[in-house]
């Protein structure tokens, strides 16, 4: 890690045996860099919209399979094992869901949505993304979930049960305040996993097309390594990961203000 920084005063180009020292000037290039910058607008609009979707479909999940649903235990597998899958892998199993699938689908049901690939549409091939990862690791923060609601003492629900709390009431009162740890750690993942995004994004969409799915990961990738400037490549790597900790760490920190005894 500290090489890394380092390197991001230097001229290397990730081949070469030496380089020579050039200050400040990689980070310049990074402000500059207006590609750099539109792909994190819109890794900030890949990362809203798929951690609000992952922990509510997440919580959802938890709540229904902790209410005694029977076969439970199976669906709780069932919902985790997408989580196994490793991103390449996924990607491609998805671009053919999306391109073959469920084109033929809507082609075949004369649904207009479905008839061509998602993939091929610049707005399409984005929320095409959000599917896919949301369908990724919702069930991994199910298991978190399910692990909290576990632990809600059971005098506190029985007690408001008695007051005549029911369900939405007792949800909203009694279950989220004492959800918040177990949000403040799912958030705080899905985060972190939304922001460096990679092998999904380079297996499903290549950042295509015409570039409307170029996560910063992948541009950051791309700099360093396809067009040989690792040393302003690696500037934007170290600006990212300070944008991303600190958003994670502010998310941490106002998230805890919500914990109850």
């Amino acid at each position: 890690f500290a090489y890394g920084i380092y390197l991001t005063f230097t001229n290397w180009d990730g081949i070469a045996t030496t380089h020579t020292l050039v200050g400040w000037r990689n980070y310049g290039e990074v402000f500059r860099d207006h590609v750099f910058w539109k792909s994190f607008g819109l890794t900030l609009k890949y990362v809203l919209f798929s951690v609000v979707l992952i922990n509510g479909i997440a919580f959802l999940l938890a709540y229904a399979l902790t209410r005694g649903l029977r076969g439970q235990s199976v669906f709780r597998a069932g919902f985790f094992v997408p989580n196994l899958v490793g991103g390449i892998v996924l990607g491609f199993i998805w671009q053919f869901i999306f391109s073959k699938v469920l084109v033929y689908v809507g082609t075949k049901a004369d649904i207009p949505i479905l008839g061509a690939s998602w993939l091929a549409d610049p707005d399409k091939a984005f929320w095409s993304l959000v599917i896919v990862t949301v369908w990724q690791y919702a069930g991994y923060m199910m298991v978190i979930f399910i692990a909290g609601l576990m632990n809600v003492p059971g005098d506190i629900l029985e007690a408001a049960s008695i007051d005549g709390a029911r369900g939405w009431t007792t949800l909203r009162k009694m279950i989220l305040p004492l959800m918040v740890p177990s949000f403040i750690v799912t958030i705080f993942l899905s985060l972190q996993r939304c922001f460096m995004v990679y092998d999904v994004n380079l297996s499903l969409t290549k950042g295509g097309p015409f570039k409307s799915t170029e996560f910063v990961s992948m541009h950051v990738y791309e700099k360093a390594f396809l067009s040989r400037d690792y040393g302003v490549g690696q500037a934007e790597a170290f600006v990212l990961f300070l944008l991303v900790a600190a958003i994670t760490l502010l998310q941490v920190y106002f998230s805890q203000k919500l914990e109850v005894e």
